[in-house]
């Protein structure tokens, strides 16, 4: 909203300098209500979308253009233009068609590529919590207006520029916008109006993230008008960067570029040598220049990626980077948080402990039914004060809600982090209002939640203040010097604190989260000391135990991980006993294997921790520096490591990591800008099932390939031999770029759409540094090329010692090359695996695109005024039956190989299920 608008609004310069009130004055709104919903509604249709400007649409015609700005066309162009002017309209006709297709071809896949992403911007859009007529709402950030009321905690991402109206201990991450590196804290008060903008406490700006703390705050504008999006204006038609597979892939085509012209010069100086015409020497050299040049791989790299992009976001992964689409494929460890990943992030209380007792509780998820009992005995919670103090000491030091059942959600609903609705739902089951209890003792200062010191503390308004600590149990019993029993503060001695750790552990073993509740009365929080100014003052009100159940299909993905030789690893701010009774209990832990405390991992240095690390499934109790440190000691080892995370604690390591990837749905934007990929279930099966997909699209770049550059080089070899050896040039120029851009385009495009073969998980991961053409696979490309090689100038050799017309040598020739080619991307589907066992139709699209193949190839031939441009004659039955038995030698080559293979070394067995050595990989 800025100043050039007509409804007399202040301009966005001084925001700032306003008193909170009068900012919500001008805008027309309320300070507690917000918006009503007609009136949210007007402004959207006024000031529009809350969104980023976003890179100009291309009209087709520029998609179009854009393809014929390469160095290959451009060298396609001149050799039309030179075949033009030499009187060969019919060449420099085909050549312009080729041009044509491939453009087209291009055009199409690039408007695909960008609807594609267009889908995935808007799976991935960001929400907000809001105030509409008086009532928290989450809504979708696109739709705030200016005037709205927005509720911002740790972890958000700011939506709008805003301004300030009330806020605790709130500190904002402004570096996106200011470059300030620390996180800023904020105030209300208003500024004066030379205040910079990076000294601006009372406002919060669209891009930035809470840091810590939580705050009200008004948006006074959104999408262009906001400060970012004044970058965003200028910044929107910035190049995007290559990934590292483009970039290897423009490495190998420079070494590919250079063999080619290598090549090129040798085929001039035969057919010098050798006395032809500079013009047929000339279209020779650059239509084999052209053959050897790997014009299709570009358009199957970037169909390979967008198929993988497509099938992960089927099986609920979406991809931010596609750069993280190979590196997946290269996934050695995967180090994953606990809740709502490993379990269904659907918390329930299900034992409270009381000093000298322990009640369980009825009731699954976060449906507030269910009763207590002690010892098989029923329990009246109204007439348990010890129970009361702690239900209400739950319900209000506490941020979430639990939203009731309504027609559109017929379940009890959750808002905000799933422990604290849990404790809601608890507090509900025993006669508590959260609701009306928080209206009796209104918040009056809080200290939020605190990652290093792992619990909260809020202050409540009463006869006298009273202050509720929430958190780890060790980390709140050090600040307690009593427990309440029987309504009374008792002294806590040794044996009492004994009782609270041994209470703890046994409910950790359990697989329980556990947190420790107590109570300071007449004390009043204080900022600046935090939690050290209770120390000593705190009294125990008790434990509450927690089940969150593993996912359903959880055990599963865990052992295929471990098949796979990747190394599953439990990070968590749990209990170390908790942390290793969940990891046990899906199978990331063995009987042997340890568990290893922040704490302890903060005494160990370098060199001790690698000769741990090997022994160790489950991280507890760890910091965000301690994160970080983790997924570098693996990194240091040589391993790629996947890192899942959901808060702000978690952005270090996400962005650290090989592959960082967020919690779509429990995630803060914080995490999800950190990382490459979004799972939009929040479920480890969907890790592993985007690993498969990373696989596979990898493996099949590879196939592809060894298909391009088997099959190019084979066809410069047939040609350098026949010049070499006195004979005429066994194909013409717009033959091999028929061969080249029709034959192999239509077959290799759909050789990346291969599916999964099965074994991809029972395969070690694809080391990280690996060549598109490996060593493994230089042998077959070599053994493919003097297969096709043979069989192709073989048959030339023989058919043109027994005088076949010069037209039909070539037609035959021609058409021999094209059924080698048809025959070995059956090769290339697979290394060991026979193509005769494979399921015909198992990749439809290739069947396909060999039936496209035959029915081009027999209309060139065949089809006289195709065949006219191409030189070709028809051939009679027996001819075509005999090239199909001869292409078929290509076939049978490749298949003795891989007898020879599966006979010498029997498939691969599954890696061991402990994990892998570095070497081994």
């Amino acid at each position: 909203m800025r100043g050039e608008a007509t409804s007399g609004e202040p301009r966005p310069e001084t925001w700032h300098t306003l008193e909170a009130q009068q900012a919500v004055a001008a805008l027309a709104s309320d300070a507690s209500a917000g918006l009503s919903a007609p009136e949210a509604a007007a402004r959207l249709a006024r000031f529009g979308p809350n969104a980023l400007p976003g890179a100009e649409q291309r009209s087709a015609l520029a998609v179009l253009w854009h393809q014929f700005q390469s160095p290959l066309i451009y060298l396609l162009l001149v050799a039309a233009a030179i075949s033009l002017a030499l009187g060969h309209r019919s060449d420099a006709a085909v050549i312009g068609v080729v041009v044509a297709v491939n453009a087209l071809v291009g055009a199409l896949q690039e408007g695909r590529a960008e609807r594609s992403l267009a889908a995935l911007r808007r799976i991935a859009t960001r929400s907000a919590r809001v105030v509409r007529s008086g009532a928290l709402r989450v809504a979708a950030a696109r739709e705030l207006v200016p005037g709205d009321l927005l509720a911002l905690e740790a972890g958000d991402a700011v939506p709008a520029d805003c301004r300030l109206l009330e806020g605790a201990a709130l500190q904002v991450s402004e570096a996106a916008l200011t470059g300030e590196s620390l996180p800023v804290a904020k105030a209300t008060a208003p500024l004066a109006p030379d205040t910079p903008l990076s000294d601006r406490r009372n406002m919060a700006f669209a891009g930035t993230h809470v840091a810590a703390g939580r705050a009200r705050a008004l948006v006074v504008a959104t999408g262009r008008d906001t400060e970012i999006g004044r970058i965003a204006a200028l910044a929107e038609a910035a190049p995007q960067a290559t990934t590292p597979l483009e970039q290897r892939v423009a490495r190998f085509g420079q070494r590919v570029l250079a063999a080619a012209l290598a090549l090129t010069a040798a085929l001039i100086a035969l057919g010098s040598w050798r006395g032809l015409p500079a013009e047929q020497i000339f279209m020779l050299a650059i239509s084999q220049l052209v053959g050897m040049i790997p014009e299709g791989l570009p358009v199957a790299m970037t169909i390979a990626l967008a198929v993988g992009v497509q099938r992960m976001a089927k099986r609920r992964a979406i991809v931010r980077r596609l750069s993280a689409v190979e590196t997946l494929g290269s996934t050695s460890v995967i180090c994953s948080d606990k809740t709502g990943t490993l379990t269904r992030n659907e918390l329930t209380a299900v034992a409270v402990w009381l000093p000298a007792r322990e009640l369980a509780v009825g009731g699954a998820g976060f449906e507030p039914t269910g009763g207590f009992q002690h010892e098989g005995r029923a329990i009246d919670p109204a007439r348990d004060g010890d129970l009361q103090a702690l239900l209400e000491a739950g319900a209000l030091c506490n941020d979430a809600q639990l939203r009731a059942p309504t027609d559109a959600e017929p379940r009890w609903t959750p808002i905000g982090d799933p422990t604290e609705a849990a404790l809601l739902a608890l507090a509900r089951k025993g006669g508590v209002d959260p609701a009306a209890l928080r209206a009796r003792r209104p918040r009056r200062a809080e200290l939020p939640f605190d990652p290093g010191a792992r619990m909260m503390a809020t202050q409540h308004a009463g006869p006298a203040p009273l202050v509720f600590l929430k958190g780890a149990p060790e980390a709140v019993l050090a600040l307690c010097s009593a427990e309440r029993r029987d309504g009374r503060a008792v002294p806590l001695g040794p044996a009492g604190r004994d009782a609270l750790r041994g209470a703890a552990d046994a409910l950790a073993r359990r697989a329980l989260r556990v947190l420790a509740v107590a109570a300071v009365e007449g004390a009043e929080l204080d900022a600046g000391r935090g939690f050290e100014a209770l120390r000593g003052r705190a009294c125990l009100l008790g434990l509450v135990g927690q089940l969150d159940p593993p996912r359903p299909q959880v055990q599963d993905a865990i052992a295929r991980c471990r098949r796979a030789g990747i190394r599953p690893v439990l990070v968590t701010g749990d209990h170390a006993a908790t942390g290793l009774a969940v990891a046990r209990a899906v199978g990331i832990a063995q009987d042997a294997d340890l568990a290893l405390e922040g704490r302890e991992l903060e005494r160990l240095g370098d060199a001790e921790l690698a000769q741990r690390i090997d022994r160790v499934r489950v991280f507890a109790r760890v910091q965000p520096a301690q994160k970080l440190r983790i997924v570098e000691a693996y990194q240091r080892r040589g391993e790629v490591v996947a890192m899942t995370g959901d808060g702000v604690n978690d952005a270090p390591a996400l962005v650290r990591a090989n592959v960082g990837v967020a919690m779509g749905r429990t995630g803060t934007d914080v995490a999800r800008d950190a990382s490459e990929i979004v799972l939009a279930d929040d479920d480890f099966g969907t890790i592993v099932a985007a690993v498969e997909e990373g696989r596979v699209v990898y493996q099949n770049l590879q196939k592809a390939i060894l298909l391009l550059f088997s099959t190019s080089m084979a066809e410069v070899s047939v040609l350098l031999f026949a010049l070499l050896l006195g004979y005429p040039p066994p194909f013409l120029a717009v033959q091999i770029l028929w061969n080249n851009l029709v034959t192999e385009g239509v077959i290799t495009v759909n050789l990346v759409l291969e599916p999964a073969d099965g074994s991809e998980m029972r395969r070690r991961p694809i080391p990280a540094q690996q060549s598109l053409l490996p060593r493994s696979a230089l042998f077959r490309l070599g053994l493919m090329m003097a297969s096709i090689v043979a069989t192709t100038f073989g048959w030339f050799a023989l058919r043109s010692a027994a005088g076949v017309p010069e037209a039909q040598l070539r037609t035959e020739t021609f058409t021999l090359l094209a059924v080698c080619e048809w025959f070995n991307v059956l090769n290339c589907r697979s290394e060991r695996r026979s193509a005769l066992t494979l399921a015909v139709f198992r990749n439809p699209w290739l069947v396909a695109g060999i039936a496209l193949a035959n029915a081009l190839q027999i209309a060139v031939v065949f089809w006289r005024p195709l065949g006219a441009l191409f030189h070709t004659v028809p051939l009679d039955l027996a001819h075509c039956v005999w090239l199909g038995a001869a292409g078929s030698l290509v076939l049978w080559v490749e298949e003795l190989r891989k007898l020879a293979l599966r006979l010498a070394r029997p498939a691969p067995r599954a890696p061991r299920a402990g994990g892998l050595a570095r070497g081994a990989r």
